[in-house]
């Protein structure tokens, strides 16, 4: 029993590496498909490429499922992949991609959150503050603008709150994985649940856009493809595996932790990049980061049934 525990939380912490390099990585792909495309355009395509790279799963056990699994999958693509990725696109044509994954380490506190309200966990004292420093870390960061020395403040970027948003559907996403599948397989979550979002977004994709007009006209379109192609399939598809599979071998709170790395990797990029950052993101950073180490010491509660 000891070396079988001892295995999955060395297999976990592998998870966690690797989720953070990929996820961390996102945020400069989204930038680059946002050089040609919308942010809706970019997260169709996105959800598009995901479901069907990974059809050969999705299909064949989708026919096995209750319509009480048919229905929880559906909130599972919807709010674990379908509009987070619209959220982030959307977000980033005002965001930096270094403070987008910076304001992404928020995910363990929804986490905590949406498990106390909706999933009967407990929110304790140390969660409460945890969320009060990362808030005032996110206050900072919506406020600085880029200029000079710390930063002057500015009137607010609500284009955070779309990330915001995004990081509240994670919350969502990870307790209703957590308490909501006990037979399914990880790989079979992440499949069907795309499968199950795929057909809205292939018809706004090819309906509803400039989709098709620019892959044949824009110089640079399909450069841009390629990067959006990447973070659907690398980004999400296998990742989301990866991600469900310690989901289920692991706490909601240790996988979502996989959010402490992910920053680094941004910033990382970001400055590679060319992006500007400031004395006063640097220390919105670091509440961010303090606040959902504090808040996320202690595992959620599993709810009593």
């Amino acid at each position: 029993m000891s070396d079988h525990s001892s295995e999955n939380t060395l297999k976990n912490w592998g998870f966690l590496i690797v989720l953070a390099l990929v996820w961390g990585s996102s945020f400069i792909l989204i930038k680059r498909g946002l050089e040609v495309f919308s942010p809706g355009e970019l997260g169709a395509f996105r959800i598009v490429a995901a479901a069907s790279f990974l059809l050969p799963i999705s299909l064949p056990g989708v026919r096995r499922l209750t319509s009480t699994q048919i229905q929880n999958l559906i909130l599972v693509g919807l709010v674990g992949s379908f509009i987070p990725a619209f959220l982030f696109a959307k977000a980033q044509t005002q965001l930096s991609s270094s403070l987008t994954g910076v304001l992404n380490a928020l995910t363990p506190l929804f986490v905590v959150l949406v498990g106390a309200i909706f999933f009967k966990s407990k929110i304790t004292r140390q969660n409460a503050l945890g969320l009060a420093i990362a808030f005032l870390g996110v206050t900072v960061l919506v406020l600085v603008k880029e200029g000079n020395g710390f930063g002057a403040f500015s009137e607010i970027n609500a284009y955070a709150f779309f990330v915001i948003l995004a990081c509240t559907c994670y919350g969502f996403n990870l307790n209703l994985i957590k308490y909501r599948f006990v037979t399914l397989r990880p790989v079979e979550i992440t499949a069907i649940s795309l499968l199950l979002v795929l057909p809205v977004a292939l018809i706004y994709l090819m309906a509803g856009t400039q989709f098709a007009y620019k892959l044949s006209s824009v110089d640079g379109a399909w450069r841009a493809l390629g990067y959006v192609a990447i973070l659907g399939i690398v980004g999400t598809a296998l990742a989301l595996i990866l991600f469900n599979m310690m989901v289920k071998t692991a706490s909601p709170v240790f996988a979502s932790s996989v959010t402490y790395l992910i920053p680094i990797v941004a910033i990382l990029w970001g400055v590679w990049d060319g992006e500007v950052l400031l004395l006063g993101h640097y220390l919105g950073f670091a509440a961010v980061i303090l606040g959902v180490w504090i808040g996320n010491r202690k595992k959620v509660n599993r709810p009593s049934n």
